[in-house]
């Protein structure tokens, strides 16, 4: 994980002045992006484009520094995320490569493949590249698990990893890169293709549970697996609920099969008595954990409040109560380990939200597709964020390719509540005996009410807003606030971001 910036030039003969006044306004972009890469900064002018990066060392720690180039050292590349069939790759493309850097076959992908060869790249990635003749690329994961923004402003196109890099005047141009797309400087913006034969032989709909519970196993075992690729240490995330749990209890089993002597990090969150970290305890205890706390007071979240708001560059609620717990975790996770996992996507893929109860199987199965195109500015946002905030970085294993697909497999009816209204049934069917029993069919939570931030939150708001006609308040760029809480919260927003487009940026929710 790490951040990126870019400036690539479009006028069509760019002056020696114009290309160094392109380079100031990346150094000043990529200033601002230091949280996201404490271990090293480093940049390059490539013909008519600036790349810059800063490095989270996690992956050849050596070797792994960017700008990387081809053999050829006439194209470069500047990333953020993780390749996880980088070996895999590495066998079937020509060489040579230089690095051991999973970042690296981006370059060969695009070499040897194009544009439409980025399917076959297996994680999570945001990426700029340009070469000596004056080309551009730029591509995002097909989730937007990694984040990606940009802008056309005077005669330039302006990237980078978040929206506080770009300077006051360029924000009302800022864009969301979009998801599952490429641009190039000769043909612009288009999804990459699926390979030939990569759609049309995915298999049905399971007629077996006992099939489908071993699929939802043995893929989210090989998801962690994977996700465990790193040259430092990987912890977890664990909030006691169903899925952190079940994260964790794969994460054990696959460190102690490679280190039968080394810990494995948890991390849980709460204020004194809450639910979660109770529940996070037992499975800790049982699982063999080293396992930390953070518990925190009113007065704390209080006092982080405006930071988590600016860190997340969001100001929707439901997202702001839970970034506060998940902002204090990631601080105290960052002082053991650089990589965290985290439960993030069960809920999309098995139905796991309680305002999904009382909709019919079709509005389900919709509403599951729509919740997993939204995550890149809801869930996912927040967990890059505040994650990224403390040079942390955080892999989401049931987003994983594979698992959407055998989510997908699941028919919608099996994903519905039984009698006893008990949600994701087939994922704790899934691992009975991962877990302890009184986890494994623990009732959801939402992270803000376990943790017990949202009665804190509560508790404040009123004095954020003291606006008697808080509703009739308009800001600037932003829509009508639906609630006094969330008014607090775009202030915030406002304070740190002016001039940015919420349409533009936060998606659906943002002109709601």
């Amino acid at each position: 994980m790490c951040g990126i910036a870019a400036v690539h030039d479009l006028t069509p003969d760019p002056s020696p002045e114009r290309l160094a006044a392109g380079r100031e306004l990346g150094e000043d972009m990529l200033s601002r992006l230091h949280h996201r890469g404490p271990d090293g900064h480093g940049s390059r002018q490539v013909a008519r484009t600036w790349l810059g990066h800063t490095r989270l060392s996690i992956v050849d720690l050596a070797g792994g520094r960017q700008p990387l180039a081809d053999p050829s050292r006439r194209r470069w590349l500047v990333a953020n995320g993780e390749i996880y069939n980088h070996e895999e790759l590495r066998d079937r493309l020509p060489g040579p490569f230089t690095t051991q850097s999973d970042s690296e076959v981006v370059l060969h992908v695009l070499s040897a493949l194009g544009t439409d060869g980025i399917h076959a790249l297996r994680g999570t990635w945001a990426f700029c590249v340009a070469d000596d003749d004056g080309g551009a690329w730029l591509g995002r994961d097909l989730l937007g698990v990694k984040p990606l923004y940009w802008a056309r402003h005077d005669g330039r196109v302006l990237v980078a990893s978040e929206l506080h890099a770009f300077a006051a005047e360029v924000r009302p141009d800022v864009e969301e890169f979009p998801p599952g797309h490429v641009w190039t400087a000769e043909a612009g913006l288009h999804r990459y293709v699926d390979p030939p034969g990569d759609t049309a032989a995915t298999p049905g709909l399971f007629t077996s549970r006992a099939d489908a519970r071993q699929a939802v196993r043995e893929t989210l075992v090989t998801a962690v697996r994977e996700r465990m690729m790193a040259d430092v240490p990987v912890g977890v995330f664990l909030s006691g609920g169903l899925d952190s749990s079940v994260v964790a209890a794969i994460l054990a089993r696959e460190s102690r099969a490679r280190d039968p002597r080394g810990p494995v990090h948890s991390f849980a969150a709460g204020t004194a008595g809450s639910s979660d970290l109770a529940a996070a305890r037992v499975v800790a205890r049982a699982l063999g954990l080293e396992h930390h706390e953070r518990v925190y007071t009113d007065q704390d979240v209080v006092d982080v409040l405006a930071t988590v708001v600016a860190a997340t560059e969001s100001y929707e609620p439901s997202l702001v109560r839970s970034a506060v717990p998940n902002y204090l975790l990631s601080q105290l996770a960052a002082r053991h380990v650089k990589v965290v996992l985290t439960g993030e996507g069960a809920d999309e893929l098995f139905a796991g939200y309680h305002h999904l109860r009382e909709l019919d199987e079709d509005a389900v199965r919709d509403a599951l597709v729509d919740g997993v195109e939204a995550l890149h500015n809801l869930n996912l946002q927040r967990c890059d964020r505040v994650t990224m905030a403390h040079g942390l970085e955080a892999r989401v294993p049931f987003l994983a390719r594979e698992m959407l697909g055998v989510a997908r497999r699941v028919p919608v009816a099996w994903k519905l509540l039984g009698e006893d209204g008990q949600e994701k049934r087939l994922l704790r069917e899934a691992f009975a005996g991962w877990v302890p029993e009184e986890i494994l069919w623990r009732r959801k939570e939402q992270f803000g009410d376990g943790s017990g931030t949202a009665d804190a939150m509560n508790r404040v708001v009123e004095s954020l807003v003291p606006d008697d006609g808080w509703a009739d308040v308009r800001l600037t760029g932003l829509p009508a606030a639906r609630s006094r809480e969330e008014l607090a919260y775009q202030r915030i927003f406002a304070g740190h971001l002016g001039g940015i487009r919420a349409e533009r940026v936060l998606g659906r929710f943002a002109t709601a």
